[in-house]
């Protein structure tokens, strides 16, 4: 530990004086000197031997009256500072501001304590003041100005060009820190191309700024090799910490090739800097909440279910695209009102059916925080359809199987139990009609069975040239003695050329559009049988004169367990699965099927499958 001096009241006194910056000359009652500081000296230029208990010749003579006049106002109370002149030793004249004072002894006034300084001091220091006052209002503008740009390239910008005006500097830039590196991403009145230029921290002014744990620093050595160089004239470097949520973001380069910094640039610069932290902080926050809106966004309108927000009143405020399409309802008229469906219990589900055919499974969540509640709804249609369809199937494919099988087990009891009783003919009769169950039943078999395979995608077939023109004939052999009622024709032109695909399949897919052309024309009439080449194709038709199919139909008849409703169709009975087999079988092969209408009542089924000039393969397809 040091040693501490201490001395007499007197010393210390006395050593005030000494030491004082401004003239201290104390007078006594009839303003003799008492005391004349070194200041006084200075000032004045006369010596403390010269003037110690004499009076000061420093009162001009047409300012003798103003003197005695403040002394006496001194004397009966209070201090007087005034802005007057004085005489220096060589005559010349001294502006100078006085601050004049009793000088007491007890309850006694027995002098006078008279400090003066030059008037010019006052006007430096008040012009300073007042520089700093306005440039302390210009910040509280510029961060204004800042902080009111939310997006962080233009908040950064404004921070560098904001720099250069409050502190005066040249230029400046601003360097984020991003791990161990530098980057610059904002400079004002320098290169455009130093823009992206990065550096490490670790000798880095920022470095030397961080290590010395303050929030400003001063540099105007070593900086040649630093990237700020291209600045022509730079010598001095003045650098700001930039903060945000307390920690080290990044940093203010002021940059100075004309007037030197001083301790004002320095403290602007570190509000500058501070406040900047803020603004940075408030934009980088401002980003990520816009980045977090455009991902609610994105996800709110991409959704496939259909997403509504209703307000504490019930009121729609979102509607999300999938929940227009939906519903058929477009936003602009949901929004404002209520839902066009009623609302489950919130955690429970609800299957409504809207207004166009289409069913939803509705589903709510309150969000306590802000009362709003969240609608999610999506389209069910299919299933409940498919679900009909299944049951619909079973009930059907019950009724298929129970009465072959009830014909079937009759007749063999029949000839179980009377077979001595019955003659030859009534026997041939019963194993006929027993062989004609069992063979529907098969039939049904291979349907369910072919059904299953192409709902599991295992349907395999062989593409290899084969001659359509042959398998069409095989197909329609026979057919005209099959009824009465009916009239075939087959209409197939001289070279009509090979196709590919499968013999086999193709004899299934066209054995079921002739069964069908029978059956759905219960009246009769013609069935007729057509092919030609088209293109790279080559197309088969099926026409009928039935009962036809409604346009809405003419798709759903080709998907698994789906049978018309509507019309007369419905009456034919089956299990709903031959013309799914017959396009699954149609598209392994490379093909289509199609239903379309026939002109004058009616059905025509068109096949289209490529020819054998346009794919050479014999490879087993999926």
């Amino acid at each position: 530990m040091g040693d501490t001096w201490v001395g007499s009241d007197e010393e210390i006194a006395r050593a005030v004086l000494a030491g004082s910056p401004n003239a201290v000359v104390a007078l006594d009652r009839d303003q003799s000197v008492l005391v004349w500081n070194a200041a006084a000296e200075q000032l004045f230029g006369w010596t403390a031997a010269e003037m110690l208990g004499r009076r000061a010749p420093i009162v001009p003579d047409e300012l003798t009256a103003e003197h005695n006049a403040v002394l006496e106002r001194v004397r009966t109370g209070g201090q007087v500072s005034l802005r007057t002149k004085r005489v220096h030793k060589d005559g010349g004249a001294l502006d100078l501001r006085v601050d004049i004072n009793a000088l007491r002894l007890g309850n006694s006034v027995v002098g006078y304590v008279c400090v003066h300084h030059p008037a010019r001091a006052d006007e430096v220091a008040g012009l300073r003041m007042e520089r700093r006052a306005r440039l302390v209002r210009r910040l509280t503008d510029v961060v204004g100005d800042i902080n009111s740009e939310l997006e962080l390239p233009a908040v950064l910008d404004r921070i560098s060009a904001s720099l250069t005006e409050l502190t005066g500097a040249d230029a400046g830039g601003f360097v984020l820190i991003e791990g161990e590196r530098l980057r610059l991403v904002s400079t004002y009145r320098l290169p455009e191309t130093l823009r992206g230029t990065t550096t490490g921290l670790r000798t880095s002014l920022v470095d030397k700024l961080l290590r010395t744990g303050k929030t400003v620093m001063l540099e105007s050595h070593g900086l040649d090799d630093l990237v700020w160089a291209r600045l022509n004239g730079l010598h001095t470097i003045a650098l700001g910490l930039a903060a945000v949520g307390g920690r080290p973001y990044g940093a203010l380069y002021a940059l100075f090739a004309g007037a030197a910094p001083g301790h004002l640039e320095l403290e602007l610069l570190e509000l500058l800097a501070g406040h900047a932290g803020i603004a940075v902080g408030n934009a980088v926050a401002y980003q990520e909440a816009v980045r977090q809106r455009a991902h609610e966004r994105a996800v709110f309108d991409a959704s496939a279910d259909g997403i509504a927000v209703l307000d504490d009143a019930g009121r729609v405020v979102r509607w999300n695209p999938a929940a227009a399409e939906l519903t058929a309802f477009p936003a602009d008229v949901v929004i404002g009102g209520p839902p066009p469906f009623p609302l489950p219990s919130p955690g429970e589900k609800l299957t409504f059916q809207m207004e166009n055919g289409r069913w939803l499974d509705v589903v709510s969540a309150k969000i306590e925080e802000t009362g709003e509640v969240v609608i999610d709804f999506r389209d069910v249609t299919q299933a409940k359809e498919l679900e009909e369809a299944k049951d619909l199937f079973l009930a059907t494919t019950s009724h298929e199987l129970r009465t072959p099988i009830t014909i079937v087990r009759g007749f063999a009891s029949t000839l179980d139990a009377r077979w001595d009783k019955m003659s030859d003919s009534e026997r041939r009769s019963a194993v006929h009609t027993i062989a004609e169950r069992a063979g529907s039943l098969g039939q049904l078999m291979d349907h369910l069975l072919l059904g299953a395979r192409a709902g599991a995608d295992e349907l395999a077939v062989r593409i290899e040239a084969f001659d359509l023109a042959a398998r069409i004939h095989a197909a329609t052999l026979g057919l005209p003695v099959l009824s009465d009622r009916h009239r075939v024709e087959v209409r197939i032109p001289d070279g009509l050329p090979p196709v590919l695909g499968d013999a086999l399949a193709t004899d299934i897919v066209l054995g079921q559009l002739l069964e069908n052309a029978f059956k759905y024309s219960p009246m009769g009439g013609l069935i007729c049988v057509e092919a030609w080449s088209e293109g790279d194709d080559v197309v088969v038709v099926v026409d009928d004169e039935g009962v036809g199919i409604s346009p809405p139909d003419r798709e759903r008849i080709f998907e698994r367990f789906v049978q018309v409703d509507s019309g007369d169709r419905r009456r034919f009975g089956g299990v709903g699965l031959g013309l799914y087999i017959v396009r699954s079988l149609a598209r392994a092969q490379g093909g289509e099927v199609s239903a379309q209408p026939r002109s004058g009542g009616g059905t025509r089924m068109r096949l289209v499958l490529r020819r054998a000039s346009t794919i050479r393969s014999d490879t087993p397809m999926r």
